[in-house]
């Protein structure tokens, strides 16, 4: 990690969500077809951390010192400030996809059919506001927005990085990742699963798109220009964070109430879902956690990249959520 000059991740974090908001408030579209517009706009504009646009612009930061070893010999990136800025501009869509990847997932996630709850940032959940057909609709569309936003009609960044942000997003989202994550929770109600299948389940479920989040960014780079293994090891980072993330959301499930949490608090236990504390016990769950934590900053360290303190700081702020 650069240490070459302190690094405010406060001050970052909230220019970085500020610019993540804008984005979002343009492009999620206010006049949609039969209010549709109205639905998406208040599944995506209600709040959140936005860990995972974040995660995406800190990766894009963490390569974006790095210089190709020549000259790019396409004519359109012959000006190296020109490259830069398209890879800037893929990056924030990037995050902005990835955001609207999650916030459909939690659409979806709410509704009767899945977790039933009535409940998200403190807010009612979109299928108890606007009702459950627009619900599943909603979802679809920021779901399809994603990919929209990937490729732009107009976007003069080289095709294979377009597509190589999709091929990222759409796994992670898709059977081998999210979707498939959550269809192991649900058939897992009531069940023990061992130490090995839940992290299996959570991998999937959370740490999928966590992992898209970091890898994406990174995909932001000058052609050739990333260290060897810097990639794997940014997929280390971002494995051993998203099962902290995990972790520290079951602890928070069991210790924290229902308006900290801005969603039903117990619900995990309510509905009988194995999750870390109920496998492993409080304590242990929050070893867990820190031991995570620990080797995701180890695998920072690893990839040699010079510009790695925002994702360091988004690790810490994971595990940092109050007990």
């Amino acid at each position: 990690m650069s240490m070459s000059s302190p690094f405010d991740a406060s001050a970052w974090a909230e220019q970085s969500r500020l610019l993540v908001e804008r984005a979002l408030s343009e492009w999620v579209p206010e006049h949609a077809s039969a209010g549709l517009g109205a639905s998406m706009r208040y599944a995506v504009m209600g709040g959140g951390k936005r860990l995972r646009p974040l995660l995406c612009l800190a990766a894009r930061q963490s390569v974006a010192a790095l210089q190709p070893p020549c000259p790019p010999d396409h004519r359109e990136f012959q000006d190296l400030h020109h490259l830069h800025a398209l890879l800037d501009q893929a990056a924030l869509r990037a995050a902005c996809a990835v955001e609207l990847i999650h916030a459909y997932s939690l659409v979806h996630d709410d509704m009767p059919c899945m977790d039933n709850d009535v409940l998200r940032r403190g807010q009612p959940t979109v299928h108890v506001r606007f009702g459950q057909a627009q619900a599943l609709l909603c979802g679809d569309a920021l779901q399809a927005l994603a990919f929209e936003l990937l490729t732009p009609e107009s976007s003069e960044l080289q095709a294979s990085i377009q597509v190589q942000l999709c091929r990222l997003l759409s796994s992670a989202a898709g059977h081998a990742g999210m979707c498939g994550g959550q269809a192991i929770d649900l058939h897992s109600v009531g069940l023990h699963l061992t130490r090995q299948a839940l992290e299996e389940m959570h991998q999937k479920k959370t740490g999928a798109l966590l992992t898209a989040s970091v890898m994406m960014g990174a995909s932001c780079a000058a052609p050739g220009s990333l260290p060897t293994g810097a990639m794997a090891q940014l997929g280390v980072y971002a494995a051993h964070l998203g099962l902290a993330f995990q972790v520290v959301d079951d602890i928070l499930d069991v210790v924290a109430d229902t308006q900290t949490l801005g969603k039903t608090a117990g619900k995990d236990a309510d509905m009988d879902k194995p999750t870390f504390v109920s496998l492993l016990g409080l304590g242990d769950a929050k070893a867990l956690a820190q031991q995570l934590h620990d080797q995701a900053q180890e695998a920072l360290l690893a990839s040699h990249l010079p510009q790695t303190q925002a994702l360091s700081a988004l690790a810490r702020e994971v595990i940092d959520r109050p007990y």
